[in-house]
Formats: structure tokens, sequence, C-alpha cells
């Protein structure tokens, strides 16, 4: 049996074609999805924060088991890179974390080996 304990996934991705008004009905329709990844075992919690300046969309994830949000990471790619930017789709699984790395990013420098900020919201920039 894997490991469980608490993870925090973070994702980020660049819509293609969606604009203006078309935000809106992203996120109407993500709300449609809830359910999809509600069911995948050892989910949690999620917190989907506004796209920013560059548009970039982001959630942070709390799962139950690095495996199980390494899982859905994998799955949720195939489902994002038919309507993402390419190239813009990026996840990491931080074993041990609460979702706390939204409020303080210091937790999650492992995140930033080569000096980019992805995955930090407005808030933990």
């Amino acid at each position: 049996m894997a490991w469980r304990g608490p993870c925090t996934l973070v994702v980020t991705f660049r819509l293609r074609l969606v604009r203006g008004r078309a935000h809106a009905m992203f996120r109407g329709e993500s709300l449609l999805n809830t359910p999809l990844f509600v069911g995948f075992p050892g989910f949690t919690s999620k917190l989907w924060p506004a796209h920013d300046e560059r548009e970039r969309y982001r959630g942070v994830y709390e799962w139950d088991g690095a495996q199980r949000a390494e899982h859905y990471a994998r799955s949720l790619w195939r489902v994002l890179a038919l309507v993402s930017v390419p190239g813009s789709i990026r996840y990491a699984v931080v074993p041990g974390l609460r979702r706390d790395v939204i409020a303080d990013p210091r937790l999650v420098e492992v995140l930033e080996p080569d000096g980019a900020a992805w995955w930090r919201t407005a808030a933990g920039t």
C-alpha cells in the first residue's frame, strides 16, 4: 500500500483561445466538472485562484498520499493538453505539506530549482 499523508499538488496552465467573457464560461464549466476530481481516491480539497495577468490558471489541491496526487495530475494533464497553450502545463507534488503553501511560499522552495515562480499565487509573491 502506498504511503499516505498530507500532500499538496499545485497545477498551472494557460488556456488556448479563452479571452474576455470566455473566462467566466470556463469557470462555470469547471464547476460542473467538480464531481470528476472529487471522485479520485485521496482527494481532500481544492483551491481555484483567479487567473492572473498572464492568463495562467492554477489549482492548489490537498491530497491524502503523494502517489494519488501524482496519478490525478497525470490524468488531468491529458485533459488540459486538449485546451491549453502547448508547454504551459506544469505541476508539482509536495509530500508532507498541506495547502498552507499558498500562504507561505517559502515552504516549498523545492518547486523553484530553476528560480521560476510559476506556481506562486499573487498572495504568495
